[in-house]
């Protein structure tokens, strides 16, 4: 089957850098039109123009996952734009660097949480009032590893991605009726910038972002098999796959695209 969406509309949040920019590439080169809402404006627009200039149906509104009301613009916006929206991938997240309890403060926690979990609640809420009207739709959100192990990540960022991984099942089970599909991709150890993207989002609330980072950076090494980390295009190839008729099938579950590292 031809992983083709041709004719459809997909709005994504946090789709300016690393995986959410591997995510909007592909899902306009296989044919949808894609609207990105992201916090960096400056690289979001860059990013936009260069696709666009590329010959692919991309845009770019500033959005702070963190206010509904930007959330809803961005769609509402898509609605005006396009007709409709069929698929909508949250994927807009920040990382705690590995802070753990004592070194979680609540403005830290409260960031986290609101971007990474409140945010993609938002933009499911802000879907689903046009998906179930319409009887059909494709709702990708971005979990990680760190959704389904404890021991991958800092606090805060765990039970934000575990809470992503729940929020995804209960929505799978009350609106695949609906002709909705519902699924979390859940990333493992791929080359992307999120450190440095954190921090400059966090800004005084962020932590270290280097923990854990030069006294071996080959520890991933012992937890991958694959010894490798992943490319952000193959995490958007999976999400491709889950927004095109070819997922049609799939809904509420949490899929590992991380070299075989929960399978340890």
């Amino acid at each position: 089957m031809e992983l083709s969406l041709k004719g459809r509309t997909a709005v994504i949040t946090g789709g300016e850098t690393g995986i959410g920019a591997a995510i909007t590439r592909a899902l306009a080169e296989a044919g949808a039109a894609v609207v990105v809402g992201g916090i960096l404006e400056e690289v979001g627009t860059t990013f936009a123009r260069g696709l666009a200039q590329a010959g692919l149906t991309v845009t770019f509104q500033k959005t702070d996952v963190r206010k509904e009301a930007d959330v809803n613009a961005l769609v509402d916006g898509a609605l005006r734009q396009f007709g409709a929206i069929d698929v909508m991938v949250n994927n807009a997240g920040v990382f705690d660097g590995f802070a753990d309890c004592l070194e979680t403060t609540e403005a830290l926690w409260d960031q986290i949480i609101d971007i990474n979990l409140k945010g993609t609640f938002f933009g499911c809420r802000a879907a689903l009032k046009h998906m179930v009207t319409r009887g059909s739709g494709r709702i990708i959100n971005t979990s990680s590893v760190g959704g389904l192990r404890g021991a991958a990540d800092g606090l805060s960022y765990t039970a934000s991605k575990f809470g992503v991984v729940g929020l995804t099942r209960q929505l799978a089970v009350t609106h695949t009726q609906y002709g909705i599909t519902v699924n979390a991709i859940c990333p493992g150890v791929i080359q992307t910038d999120i450190r440095g993207n954190s921090a400059a989002i966090l800004g005084s609330d962020g932590p270290d972002m280097q923990k854990g980072v030069g006294s071996d950076p080959d520890a991933y090494k012992r937890l991958v098999p694959a010894k490798r980390k992943g490319t952000p295009e193959e995490v958007a190839s999976v999400a491709l796959f889950l927004a095109t008729d070819a997922g049609s099938y799939i809904s509420g579950q949490a899929i590992a695209i991380d070299g075989g590292w929960t399978a340890t």
